[in-house]
């Protein structure tokens, strides 16, 4: 990333500056994330200073966070054909900011700092369309891409290597408390659009198609797809995730 920076100013002297205070002035790239989540979020309620010294002390008390957040960063570049760069996730796109601020938000939320967990989601989503609530759980290597318009309820789970698309939900489906959100598999590709509501489980390498609306559990290595989501096709190999193939291969 350094390097890309350097060249980058280089070939863009009008930004020479801002990619010296983003990425090349800081020792670290746990520095440089902290310094960027804040610029992003900043807010006369609470400055990007005070932001800052937070999101340095989760990395710090944390270092899951920074591996999960390098991990992110390649799923981007490996992923999104639209992302040569490393540099590119953690300067500019939203679902990259997103979701490390959640990451920050969810250290806040175990560590019993509620109002605070709460507030940074607030921001993220008056600032990027994206409401994740503190107390859900992510793995590592997510790719959100666009990410605008994306919803994840409390109690969702969403482990390793997983790529949502944008308008996504993972919602609850009434009005009771407890457990009550999604729990997605590793591998897993959520398509535009999709809606998965309730406690349902998302079998590891299942593909959800653009537009679905999912209410039962799905199982592993399957496509669904429609209103309501049915199995479609043969067994999905491998993670979805990885290929974000959105075809479907229907036997309709």
């Amino acid at each position: 990333m350094r390097a890309e920076a350097t060249a980058a100013a280089a070939g863009e002297p009008v930004l020479a500056s801002y990619f010296h205070n983003t990425v090349l002035r800081h020792r670290s790239l746990d520095r440089a994330l902290a310094y960027q989540l804040a610029s992003v979020l900043d807010h006369t309620a609470l400055t990007a200073t005070a932001l800052q010294e937070v999101i340095a002390s989760a990395l710090a008390d944390e270092p899951e966070i920074s591996r999960c957040m390098q991990a992110d960063i390649c799923a981007w570049y490996d992923r999104d054909p639209a992302c040569d760069q490393y540099l590119m996730p953690f300067l500019y796109f939203k679902g990259f900011h997103a979701l490390q601020s959640h990451r920050i938000a969810h250290w806040l939320w175990k560590k019993g700092r509620h109002t605070l967990a709460l507030y940074f989601q607030s921001r993220v989503s008056e600032q990027f369309a994206v409401d994740i609530h503190p107390a859900a759980r992510f793995g590592c290597g997510i790719m959100i891409d666009h990410a605008t318009g994306l919803v994840v309820g409390e109690t969702s789970v969403v482990e390793d290597d997983v790529s949502i698309l944008h308008s996504v939900t993972l919602g609850g489906s009434g009005s009771g408390g407890g457990d009550r959100h999604p729990k997605i598999g590793r591998g897993v590709m959520i398509g535009a659009g999709a809606k998965i509501l309730g406690p349902v489980d998302i079998g590891e390498g299942v593909k959800i198609a653009a537009g679905s609306l999912v209410l039962r559990d799905v199982p592993e290595h399957s496509t669904v797809a429609g209103v309501p989501a049915r199995v479609v096709g043969g067994k999905c190999e491998g993670a979805p995730a990885y290929t974000m193939d959105q075809t479907l291969d229907s036997e309709d």
